[in-house]
């Protein structure tokens, strides 16, 4: 186990798992939220997903790296029944369990890969947990982290409603002691972590929303978001908005995904870290 010290402040997960959330996160494949990592595998390795939620990029993994072992973590036992539940039905030799990004339950050098996808900015330390999944990887094998940046993200038409949804999520973010715009971080935790410079490779991704499927989605779920989920109950818990103030926001959400020329972009950092 890693001899690092717990954080002072308990980590608290934004936007916790109400189904708007879920919604999101089931549409995670392997292709749109780790195509960084693609050409590095190939079948057989052994891969650990740190913060797999409902496992559907764990599963696409597992099933382009078999007959390779791979295992999702989470620290919610309930998502993690919704990850073993979708692996069963896509028949995927894939394991998930209940565990902490801070003390990994793996012995060191276990595994060729270890990947977390939006991790890292829920973390109050996440230079520590990047340490933990060092750790667990071999010798030479890969640690890929992904995370969106937030105060990077654009949209058009111009919206004083999402500027003051942006405005919030980062006050709810320094509020629970996280960083919104990891992204940018990404390469910068990982040189703290210890990994050698020599074989990092930092990039970037986007995901965009601009057809109006994909408005109507994006908007949908965030408009949700903004009322129902842990984001809006710890922004009502931190004294930083009201449900009257949370209400105009999913009205503005809902407003940007009727324009007929709405566009939406996510930034993300990426970082593949040999260990």
């Amino acid at each position: 186990m890693s001899t690092d010290a717990a954080p002072a402040q308990r980590d608290v997960y934004t936007h916790g798992h109400h189904e708007s959330v879920l919604r999101s996160h089931r549409w995670r494949t392997a292709e749109n939220s780790a195509a960084y990592l693609l050409p590095h595998l190939s079948a057989g390795q052994s891969l650990l997903d740190v913060g797999c939620g409902p496992g559907t990029v764990t599963i696409d993994l597992a099933q382009r790296l078999a007959p390779g072992e791979v295992v999702g973590v989470d620290t919610s036992a309930a998502v993690i029944e919704i990850a073993r539940a979708a692996a069963k039905d896509a028949d995927a030799n894939v394991t998930f369990d209940v565990a902490d990004a801070y003390q990994l339950p793996f012995a060191s050098d276990s595994f060729d890969v270890v990947h977390a996808h939006q991790v890292l900015q829920h973390l109050t330390d996440p230079v520590a947990a990047l340490r933990e999944m060092r750790r667990v990887t071999r010798p030479g094998g890969i640690v890929a982290v992904r995370d969106a940046d937030y105060d990077g993200m654009t949209w058009f038409p111009p919206s004083d409603g999402l500027d003051e949804w942006l405005a919030l999520y980062h006050e709810v973010t320094q509020a629970n002691g996280a960083e919104a715009d990891a992204g940018r971080r990404l390469l910068s935790w990982v040189r703290d972590a210890g990994f050698d410079p020599a074989g990092i490779a930092p990039s970037a991704g986007v995901w965009c929303y601009a057809t109006p499927e994909d408005r109507a989605w994006w908007a949908g779920l965030w408009a949700d978001r903004s009322v129902a989920s842990s984001f809006a109950a710890q922004a009502i818990e931190h004294g930083l908005a009201d449900e009257v103030g949370l209400e105009l926001l999913a009205d503005a959400w809902r407003e940007w995904g009727n324009q007929p020329d709405g566009w939406f972009t996510v930034l993300h950092g990426e970082v593949l870290a040999r260990a």
